[in-house]
């Protein structure tokens, strides 16, 4: 009994001792921390600007790397033969070792780093029986000490702030530690080391990092400008479905009513065309009821339901009355074929209204005063589907440059969504859009609206 309490007591005081811990403890952590980092290179190995799309700019680590190469091995083995000397053999072994890692430090540098401190080191002790001490740099010889800061700028291209900032420690240390080990031979190439290697460590990494941050915002905006654009899409088709409903409710409704009074307006049906037609009418309440809830969930928090009809074509030239009252010389032109097509079928009405609407809108919002020009027609289906069925409606809304000084927009309640709400229109009608700036610096949005029913064309087309 006694023991049960103090399990969740343990448990909650995990995290508060990690947080209350000793100064101690908490530098032999941070001391674990960095020597586990001296011994972990960054994954993949990647070369440095691997990542640039320009060929040289991937070439150039490579390329500086051997020129450093070629410059510093033969100057090491010079110096050490005449200022040091260290034999010839021995001295060219120091500049292989001390200069060549530098082509390894391309890919990984940690390991490069870990080879040319230890060669420096080595050659530090193999020098100290020099016959003039007083004439030469100790414990880092010119040459090893310019190759080691361009180490360090890879390394500092590469690694995290952590190994840096342990590579700059073990550097100063190695540099401590040689001094006070030999006080009489050195002069002060230890310290001047461990200054420039902070600068270079501190300068490029945190350059590397200005520059890794403002790489991860441009992604972000990337992906974020790609969730507003999918956003956009997914509530115009919300929208469109929304005032669809009306649409698909009135042909339920029809249903309905004709089921339920076939029994009374045709006489002499059997018992079994009855129920067929009960049920007829039963399946059609049940769909209707499901169209109203599947509403309810596109519709959100914000949205008020529908209380007007839903407009088609004839509203057009109230479309076009308004824009001319705001300004904007607008001229109607409706083809004599287009009488022929009504009644039209519901979205294509809607569909047609509403890309007038949406092109109207942005003549007034980007092209104030432009003379602007919308023509309805009918032109033959292609392919055509029947011999009943043989046209389409075509929508042209075409505006010239703008003209004279901005005016305040006429139209308010459009999509808001622009060439994507006209683009999903468009498709749900299975029609074509096209839309483009003009030579003139106007714009024109044509839409080829067909009437043929979707079950139609897919019976005539099954890909």
């Amino acid at each position: 009994m006694s023991g049960s309490p103090s399990a969740p007591a343990d448990a909650a005081a995990g995290p508060a001792s990690t947080a209350h811990e000793s100064l101690p403890r908490a530098a032999r952590r941070q001391v674990g921390a960095l020597a586990r980092a001296l011994v972990t290179p960054s994954y993949p190995a990647t070369p440095l600007f691997a990542r640039s799309p320009r060929r040289w700019v991937r070439r150039v680590p490579y390329g500086v790397a051997m020129i450093l190469i070629a410059i510093l091995l033969p100057v090491s083995a010079q110096v050490l033969t005449s200022e040091y000397g260290v034999g010839g053999g021995v001295a060219t072994l120091f500049g292989v070792a001390q200069s060549t890692p530098l082509l390894l430090s391309v890919t990984r540098p940690l390991q490069a780093w870990w080879i040319v401190l230890l060669s420096d080191i080595v050659c530090a002790l193999t020098v100290l029986g020099a016959t003039d001490p007083d004439r030469q740099v100790w414990p880092w010889p010119p040459a090893a000490l310019i190759g080691y800061l361009f180490l360090l700028l890879a390394l500092a291209l590469r690694e995290p702030p952590r190994t840096l900032v342990a590579v700059w420690l073990v550097t100063g240390v190695a540099g401590v530690a040689l001094g006070v080990a030999f006080p009489e031979r050195s002069n002060g190439s230890n310290v001047v080391l461990f200054v420039f290697s902070g600068v270079v460590l501190l300068v490029v990494g945190a350059l590397r990092e200005r520059g890794d941050a403002r790489r991860r915002l441009a992604e972000q905006e990337t992906i974020s400008e790609a969730e507003r654009a999918r956003r956009t899409l997914l509530e115009e088709r919300a929208r469109i479905a929304r005032e669809l409903h009306d649409v698909v409710a009135h042909h339920m409704s029809v249903i309905t009513v004709q089921a339920d009074s076939a029994p009374y307006r045709i006489g002499g049906l059997p018992a079994e065309a009855e129920r067929e037609f009960s049920t007829i009418a039963a399946t059609a309440r049940q769909s209707l009821a499901e169209m109203r809830r599947l509403l309810g969930v596109l519709r959100s928090a914000e949205t008020r339901g529908e209380r007007t009809p839903q407009p088609g074509l004839r509203q057009v030239p109230q479309l076009v009355e308004a824009t001319v009252r705001a300004g904007i010389p607008t001229t109607l032109t409706v083809a004599e074929d287009v009488a022929g097509l009504e009644p039209l079928p519901p979205a294509v009405g809607l569909s047609a209204y509403r890309i007038v609407q949406e092109a109207l809108a942005n003549v007034v919002r980007h092209a104030p005063g432009a003379a602007t020009r919308v023509s309805v027609s009918a032109v033959p289906a292609v392919p055509a589907v029947s011999a009943e069925d043989r046209s389409a409606l075509t929508v042209l809304v075409v505006n010239g440059p703008p003209a004279g000084t901005p005016t305040r927009p006429v139209e308010t309640s459009g999509t808001g969504h622009g060439l994507v709400g006209m683009a999903e229109r468009v498709r749900l009608v299975g029609g074509t859009l096209d839309t483009g700036p003009l030579p003139d610096g106007g714009f024109r949005v044509a839409a080829r609206l067909p009437l043929t029913d979707l079950e139609q064309r897919e019976e005539t087309d099954p890909s």
